[in-house]
């Protein structure tokens, strides 16, 4: 039997400073994990902290087919990009551990109902959309009317990300939940 070549393709995303690397190999079952430093990473993923002993990178951000970077600058891009992939390529040729998953929404079990009806939104309908764009949003928690998000990878800091959670998600909770008067990123 014949194993199938990886590929690792770059992808841009709406935010500037943020690169996708789609690939043709599942990296996590579910959800995404997401690093903002090289402690975290060195803790909890391997590949990660691979990606931030390159210079200039600031976030990582791993989905189920896809890796996220983060760069603090784009002055040596096509350098950095290289050094990005070849990382990818090698640490997933070699086998080793991607990461220890740690899903925390899953771990509380004391949410109501109108959380259970936000998570099950965000989940199904509004996460595979982000993903597309390199990025992943989270349910946090919902009180008092107000819905908290996480927002990571390419939707941490973009500059788009505003109009998504004012337009598309809140919009799209209101309605679901007539309780829900705001969307906050956290």
């Amino acid at each position: 039997m014949s194993k199938i070549e990886l590929e690792i393709n770059l992808e841009f995303t709406p935010n500037p400073n943020a690169l996708k690397y789609s690939l043709n190999r599942q990296l996590l079952v579910t959800g995404t994990e997401n690093y903002t430093s090289e402690a975290e990473a060195q803790e909890l993923s391997p590949l990660a902290a691979k990606l931030f002993k390159l210079v200039e990178i600031s976030g990582v951000m791993i989905g189920s087919t896809f890796v996220s970077v983060t760069i603090s600058n784009q002055d040596r891009l096509r350098e950095l990009n290289k050094e990005i992939m070849t990382t990818i390529r090698d640490h997933l040729e070699s086998g080793e551990l991607i990461c220890k998953p740690r899903d925390k929404s899953e771990l509380r079990g004391d949410i109501s109902e109108a959380s259970r009806i936000i998570k099950n939104i965000i989940d199904n309908e509004i996460r595979p959309v982000v993903a597309m764009d390199g990025g992943d949003i989270t349910f946090e928690r919902f009180e008092n009317g107000v819905v908290y998000l996480e927002m990571v990878g390419a939707c941490s800091g973009c500059p788009s990300s505003a109009m998504t959670l004012k337009m598309g998600i809140e919009n799209r909770l209101q309605q679901e939940i007539p309780e829900v008067q705001e969307v906050v990123p956290i």
